[in-house]
């Protein structure tokens, strides 16, 4: 479950058999997945609701074709810590590729589309194959392509409609109202988002995300580090923090198409998360 908790806070939140293994997503070119087949005080003054054109204009989303990144991840818990390293492949709006593993060893890979997502734990020998609507049950919170995709890259997650905006000093706050879910987007005068608090009320479970350390990379700027906080009631009720501290390493932005290699023995194939 841990790797699952990770992967999904980083992409994606986020934790493997000898026997003949079967490519169930093979290698893509040109972009072809082959799906299921055995291969100090603050000012705060709040302004008018913005014209759509504005609000676009308040914050830049990162634009790339494909993405290539090394990361560090650490994962806290209570007193529970762990350190994971973190590759990720991505082309943008459609496919999320990551392969989590420890002190040199694969401990998990993933990829996710707009639908849903397939996970292979190999240190467990688990795999998962469940839409996003399945996966916001289990995690406590509505999670999608678009809202993984912005862990990964710090875009603006939800759509840009019924916002309104606060200025804070240098810092523009878009508040959005999504029915249960209230999110506050904090954006920097570089015009990246620097900060998403997403809460849902009924539940009281929220995610808060951090991004610094933008640095200009192919002319944009990224950031390069990340600090997710995810509050979420248990079984038993009770608020269970998750701290999840993301450095990239390296992280190139491409033209060219990228190769998502997926495999899982035969025999989980049919197996139920």
């Amino acid at each position: 479950m841990r790797y699952v908790i990770i992967l999904l806070c980083f992409v994606f939140v986020a934790a493997c058999q000898r026997k003949q293994s079967a490519v169930i997503v093979q290698a893509i070119h040109q972009d072809t997945l082959v799906r299921d087949t055995v291969v100090a005080e603050v000012k705060k003054v709040e302004v008018p609701l913005l014209p759509e054109a504005d609000r676009r204009e308040a914050v830049e989303d990162l634009r790339f074709n494909y993405l290539k990144a090394k990361s560090r991840v650490v994962w806290k818990s209570g007193n529970n810590q762990d350190t994971y390293t973190v590759d990720i492949r991505m082309k943008r709006d459609s496919i999320i590729w990551v392969n989590i593993g420890q002190t040199g060893i694969t401990g998990a890979t993933g990829i996710f589309d707009q639908q849903h997502l397939r996970f292979y734990q190999k240190i467990s020998g688990q795999y998962f194959d469940m839409s996003y609507d399945s996966l916001s049950v289990m995690m406590g919170f509505r999670i999608d392509f678009r809202m993984l995709q912005s862990l990964v890259v710090g875009n603006q997650p939800f759509k840009r409609n019924n916002s309104r905006v606060i200025r804070e000093n240098e810092n523009i706050i878009i508040k959005q109202d999504s029915g249960r879910i209230k999110i506050d987007n904090m954006v920097g005068p570089n015009r990246k988002l620097k900060k998403l608090l997403v809460n849902d009320e009924p539940t009281a479970n929220k995610l808060t995300m951090d991004f610094e350390e933008f640095t200009t990379l192919n002319q944009v700027v990224f950031p390069f580090s990340s600090l997710i906080t995810l509050d979420v009631k248990n079984k038993e009720n009770k608020q269970v923090s998750t701290v999840i501290s993301i450095k990239y390493s390296k992280v190139e932005l491409l033209d060219t198409p990228l190769e998502f290699p997926f495999r899982v023995p035969v025999k989980l194939l049919n197996s139920k998360p």
